[in-house]
């Protein structure tokens, strides 16, 4: 499997709905949190319509460090399509795979100056205010631009991330999805949300390591805005007991109580 396509903040990219401003933050190497979601998002920006972006997104290129992207290659995990991008460049994988697995970007470029700023009169981004309440950090997060909240999603505080998650914006909701920083308890705590995006709920459903964790599966088909064809591929892993209270629950969609009541069913025959 290829690990950068899986992430939900290069998925956001592939869709080709992030604004202008925020593909030239990445094409400058000033946004993707790890090494495999900075090459994937240069892969593809190297070929933007904007020549600006594409121009940026070449000279991020040229300035990767060719041994550290060869080691990359080398990953079991790294697509044929990667490989081959790199390869037409002269880039091929080394013999040995790296030891620093899915590390920092290859390349870290401080943002550059036409990127608006936070108002020097507000408090930092993740700083506690006068209360320490929740409200003040979503108030000071609802000022930020897209591009300045995209960067708080992946390198803030669980506080931000916890209210970022449920940002209109779904390429900012994405980036929390894709923070480094974001814990297994998170994800269990977003699979439970009522007031998360239904899109949200589809990247924690499709996620593979997220989906190892029980009470992640358990979460999801209880929720009620998690998209049905999700919940239908996860209801079969759930235990008796959490499946026939599913098929009892009027509060999801009646084709997972469906599912539910049917499994169970065909279950106690088995058991006869």
């Amino acid at each position: 499997m290829d690990v950068a396509s899986r992430t939900p903040l290069v998925e956001c990219f592939q869709r080709g709905d992030v604004p202008r401003d925020v593909r030239l933050l990445a094409a400058r190497g000033a946004l993707a949190p790890r090494v495999h979601e900075q090459l994937q998002l240069l892969m593809l920006l190297v070929s933007d319509a904007d020549s600006d972006v594409a121009a940026a997104a070449e000279s991020t290129l040229a300035l990767l460090p060719v041994a550290a992207v060869a080691a990359h290659l080398a990953r079991p995990d790294v697509d044929a399509g990667m490989r081959d991008f790199f390869a037409a460049r002269g880039i091929s994988p080394t013999t040995a795979a790296p030891d620093d697995a899915l590390g920092e970007p290859l390349v870290q470029v401080s943002e550059p100056s036409d990127t608006p700023a936070t108002s020097p009169d507000a408090a930092p981004a993740g700083a506690p205010d006068d209360e320490g309440e929740r409200k003040g950090a979503a108030q000071r997060l609802a000022m930020l631009s897209v591009s300045e909240r995209v960067k708080v999603a992946m390198t803030g505080t669980r506080e931000e991330r916890a209210i970022l998650v449920r940002d209109a914006n779904r390429l900012v909701a994405a980036a929390v999805l894709s923070s480094p920083k974001l814990s297994e308890s998170e994800v269990e705590a977003i699979a439970r949300m009522s007031n998360v995006s239904d899109e949200v709920l589809r990247l924690v459903g499709t996620n593979r390591s997220w989906t190892k964790n029980y009470s992640v599966i358990a979460a999801l088909t209880r929720n009620a805005k998690t998209p049905v064809g999700i919940s239908l591929t996860l209801i079969n892993r759930l235990t008796e007991r959490d499946m026939r209270m599913l098929s009892m629950d009027r509060n999801i969609p009646e084709a997972v109580r469906t599912t539910a009541r049917r499994l169970l069913v065909h279950g106690e025959g088995r058991r006869r």
